[in-house]
Formats: structure tokens, C-alpha cells, sequence
């Protein structure tokens, strides 16, 4: 197979934000920390080290053992989750939506990337052990965003009630979506696989988070990457000082509120906060908590808290407080020895808004990675583009720039 590499600031498809990153440019460099580069992962390692404390190693272990109880692990994910008690080891980060059957191919190119980075800085830093990790984005209620995907043209949707965060969704219903996928596939050899990967995944197992584990770990365990769940009590017992910090003075709004004020001078800004940027977390439903007449209220249900009330309901029921899109970065940097977060141009442009955020609650905020992106292009589809005279590169230029381009 022949790989061509061109330029992101080439394709077309990345923001103002992004090119001014990739190219270090003055304006953006208050918004980061460490760039991803040798130099910057040997800062961040550093920095990471001195922060991270043993005992919350000893917490994600044991919280990591117990997700992986009744999952199938390979030895290379075992011996990764036994390396994370040790100070020397720390994690490379991606993280997605639960998406159907995984949904877009970019899920793919994340977990790729994420495991081909610890690769690489294995070599760099022998003395060092590095832990590839997928973040499932099992909190989320956004169902309309991950209930379909589009094969062979062709859209399979999972039609049922929303509500609540998508990890805890049974699977239930999923049998009727196996069945129509099924027969869009045909009878080979890859198409037995894909089905039975379906049928093993989402009608063996109870929710959407372990049919997602179960899949991710199927196509990635033997590289050894570590599937965590952040809708877990023991790893939100770590993160409870940083949510009562918020209940009680809303850092994170005034953090960031500051940070767009900067950046929108210069950047399209990405999320805006809230007041309180957490949602309070029911079996079937998943609703913002609002600060009003001096008591917390969850929007859209009967429940209220005094303040003495909420702090207290933060200790004894932890996974009750889920962050939204502004603090679960932070999350993501209290429970791991994290080092890189590596997404999409859309993500890396909502993290330059959270650096002052993490400075304010002494967290380091790592190094942030684009994504790689593949282009598949046939053997026929290459024969045509030569005779065409039309390269790879110009395949990314505006229909009427390459029109003019051809035609001087």
C-alpha cells in the first residue's frame, strides 16, 4: 500500500486555530503548555511526575480492575493497567462518544494514533512506560449524536426512548438494528466477523458502555489499550474537592469566561460555561445543576439542596456530579497519569480555552495532539486522478480553485 502524508494546513479542513498551532504562532502560545515534541513531552513528563500522587494510581488500578472483571483482557492490557501503580508510567489520552458500532472512522484513528504515540515515546524514553487509554464518553446524553451508522450507503439508526447518560442505556432493542444491519452485509468472510463482533457486542452484554468496551477491546486489547469508564465511584471520590470547589465559587466559569475574552479576539471560540458547570446524574436522567435563591437546584426535576446539603450529597453519592464538556477535561487529568490528549480539531480548540482553569486548580494541562485523518483511495480512483493530471494534494482544493488551476 502506498501512504502519501500532506500537510493539515493543506486539506482545507482545519480551522484558523489549528493552523496557528501546528505553526507555533505567537497568539495561540498563552493558550497551551508543552507542544508535542520531544522537548515538550520531556517538560510534560516532569511536570506530570511531581503532581500525580501514588495513591491515586493505587485508586485508578483498583477502579480499572474492577471495570475489567468480566471482560476478556489480553496480557498486554493486564501487564498496562498493573504499570499504572508505578511512578515511571503514565498515560497517552483519546477519548469518544458512544457511538453505535463506533460510528464514525475517526473513532478508529484516535485509538490508532493514541497507541502509536505510546510506541514512539517508548523508543524516546526508554526509562519511562507509557499506557495507551480510550476515554469512553459514557456520561453523555446527547443520544441523537450516537444512535446511527452509515454502511454502504446506507443509515442504521437505534430508535428508543433518550434520557439519562448513554453508558448506563440498556442494550435492549438492539436485536431489531443487528437484524437489518445484517442485511446489508452479505455472507463473506468479513462480513461473519462483523456480525458476530455486533452480536457478541450489543446483544451479550446489558448496557452501552460494555457493549462499547467490549468492542474497542476486541479490535485494540492486544496492543493494550485501557478502557476507562469515568461514570465510576472510586475514580469521582478523587475528583470530589474539585467539585465542591466549583459548587461553591464557580472557578471554571470564571477561568475560562476569562480565557474567551482572550482567545475571541483572535479564534472562533468553541463552548461557552456555565455558572456551574456540572449535571447531577440519575439512573434516567442527566440535568444541570442551577445555583437560585440561595439553594442548588436540578433543572427539570423536584430536586433541591442547601448548601450544606449539596456538599455533604458530593461525599455520599459521588457519581451523582457529572462534569459537562468544560470540567470533564479536568476530570480526565485528576484520575490519570496523563501526558497528551490527542482528538480533533473541534476538541484541541475548546481545550486552549480551559489552560488558565487548570492553572487555577494547580492540575497540569497537557500536551494536546491532532488526530491523524486517511483518505482511502481505490486502485481505480489513482489510475483516474493520473489521468486527470490531479494529485493528491490538489484532491483538497476547492472545486473552483482546481477548475482554475487546470484550465490556466
Amino acid at each position: 500500500m502506498k501512504v502519501t502524508q500532506i500537510p493539515f494546513q493543506k486539506t482545507g479542513f482545519f480551522s484558523k486555530t489549528m493552523h496557528h498551532y501546528l505553526e507555533k504562532n505567537e497568539n495561540i502560545k498563552p493558550f497551551y503548555n508543552n507542544f508535542p515534541d520531544i522537548s515538550g513531552f520531556h517538560n510534560q513528563i516532569e511536570e506530570k511526575q511531581k503532581s500525580f500522587r501514588l495513591q491515586s494510581r493505587f485508586t485508578l488500578v483498583d477502579a480499572l480492575n474492577n471495570q475489567y472483571t468480566a471482560v476478556k483482557t489480553s496480557e498486554k492490557t493486564k501487564e498496562n493497567i498493573d504499570l499504572l501503580k508505578l511512578q515511571n508510567t503514565f498515560t497517552i489520552t483519546t477519548g469518544h462518544q458512544l457511538n453505535l458500532f463506533t460510528g464514525p472512522l475517526y473513532f478508529l484513528y484516535k485509538i490508532i494514533s493514541t497507541i502509536n504515540l505510546c510506541e514512539e515515546l517508548t523508543e524516546k524514553f526508554p526509562e519511562q512506560n507509557f499506557v495507551p487509554i480510550y476515554w469512553m464518553a459514557t456520561e453523555d446524553h446527547d443520544f441523537d449524536e450516537i444512535n446511527y451508522f452509515n454502511f454502504d450507503g446506507k443509515k442504521v439508526s437505534w430508535n428508543r426512548k433518550d434520557g439519562g447518560a448513554v453508558g448506563r442505556f440498556s442494550t435492549e432493542g438492539l436485536k431489531d438494528v443487528f437484524e437489518v444491519f445484517s442485511g446489508h452485509l452479505g455472507n463473506s468472510k468479513n462480513a461473519k466477523y462483523l456480525k458476530n463482533l455486533f452480536s457478541e457486542a450489543y446483544l451479550k452484554h446489558s448496557n452501552l458502555a460494555e457493549a462499547t468496551r467490549f468492542i474497542a477491546n476486541s479490535l485494540f486489547g492486544e496492543f493494550g489499550l485501557v478502557i476507562i469508564d469515568g461514570d465510576d465511584t472510586r475514580l469521582k471520590k478523587l475528583f470530589n474537592p474539585f467539585v465542591k470547589e466549583e459548587l461553591e465559587n464557580n472557578i471554571s466559569f470564571k477561568e475560562v469566561s476569562k480565557s474567551i475574552l482572550e482567545l475571541e479576539n483572535n479564534y472562533k471560540i468553541q463552548v461557552n460555561p456555565r455558572e456551574i458547570n456540572l449535571f447531577y446524574l440519575g439512573d434516567n436522567f442527566r440535568e444541570r445543576i442551577i445555583y437560585e435563591n440561595n439553594v442548588y437546584k436540578v433543572n427539570n426535576t423536584d430536586i433541591v439542596f442547601t448548601k450544606a446539603e449539596v456538599l455533604a450529597e458530593v461525599d455520599k453519592n459521588p457519581k451523582a456530579f457529572s462534569p459537562n464538556v468544560i470540567m470533564r477535561p479536568l476530570y480526565q487529568e485528576v484520575v490519570l497519569p496523563n501526558l497528551c490528549y490527542i482528538g480533533g480539531g473541534g476538541e484541541m480548540a475548546y481545550w486552549f480555552e480551559l489552560k488558565a482553569y487548570f492553572e487555577k486548580v494547580n492540575i497540569p494541562f497537557p500536551i494536546l495532539l491532532l488526530r491523524n485523518s486517511v483518505q482511502v483511495i481505490s486502485e481505480k480512483q489513482t489510475k483516474k486522478l493520473k489521468r486527470l493530471n490531479i494529485s493528491f494534494e490538489e484532491l483538497f482544493l476547492k472545486q473552483h480553485n482546481l477548475l482554475s488551476k487546470k484550465n490556466n
